[in-house]
């Protein structure tokens, strides 16, 4: 049984992809006409133009795709069951930092790959605002989150472009909701995001937040954030070209 067997519960009806994100994944995808999409979870962000096949270790996420599905394999990471280069492009969305082995995943990513490899990611060198409620977040994001300089080492030369979040964001992902700080008190919404599983013993910190913004004194620290459009919440599109690929 994997995590998500477990944790997946909310997840079809929470994380439903936002359009924005999926277009600049599209963007960043560039001409690949067969796609792999490695951790694909119930199938957010694969494009719907192009042959993708998914690869997810979990059943319960498999039996949560989206339909219409790409093909899907239930496989792991750091062992694709697939021929060397037999993919135009790779993606992986928000999964890496549950990947057991993330340099032999990456591996097996190139491996398989021919072309362009883009991921969604996040920067744990970033301080979101809710950090400073919950700062056990900030210690998770530094143990599972590889540090962007490892990107490089494992794929070779990369980059990497901020993914800024719709205000509106229609993916619940950990620090979507950073003008909806109300939304983070409510556990339901909590459960789409893998980060609060990880972590109990949230409470006091959510009771300083629900404090603070009874009191207003979040509006006084972060109010501009209700005025903005979207934000830089440490989200990064890692993209690695076929000349990239590491020894």
């Amino acid at each position: 049984m994997t995590r998500y067997d477990t944790i997946g519960i909310n997840y079809a009806d929470l994380r439903i992809p936002d359009p924005r994100i999926a277009a600049a994944i599209a963007q960043a995808l560039g001409p690949a006409r067969t796609v792999i999409n490695v951790g694909a979870g119930t199938g957010s962000y694969e494009p719907t133009d192009r042959d993708v096949t998914a690869v997810e270790p979990s059943i319960e996420m498999i039996r949560k795709r989206r339909q219409p599905a790409a093909a899907v394999v239930q496989a792991s990471a750091d062992a694709l069951p697939f021929a060397d280069k037999a993919f135009d492009a790779a993606m992986a969305i928000l999964t890496i930092h549950h990947w057991p082995d993330k340099a032999a995943g990456l591996r097996e990513v190139r491996r398989v790959t021919k072309g362009r490899i883009v991921l969604l990611t996040f920067d744990p060198a970033q301080r979101p605002w809710l950090t400073d409620y919950l700062p056990e977040l900030a210690r998770l994001d530094e143990a599972q989150m590889p540090a962007m300089a490892d990107y490089a080492s494992w794929l070779g030369p990369v980059r990497s472009e901020p993914l800024w979040v719709p205000h509106d964001c229609t993916d619940g992902f950990l620090y979507a909701y950073w003008r909806r700080p109300e939304a983070y008190l409510d556990a339901r919404i909590r459960s789409g995001s893998s980060s609060f599983w990880a972590l109990p013993g949230l409470e006091a910190g959510l009771a300083r937040l629900a404090d603070d913004l009874d009191s207003g004194a979040w509006d006084r620290h972060h109010g501009e954030l209700r005025t903005q459009q979207s934000h830089d919440a440490g989200y990064r599109l890692i993209i690695a070209e076929a000349d990239g690929a590491a020894g």
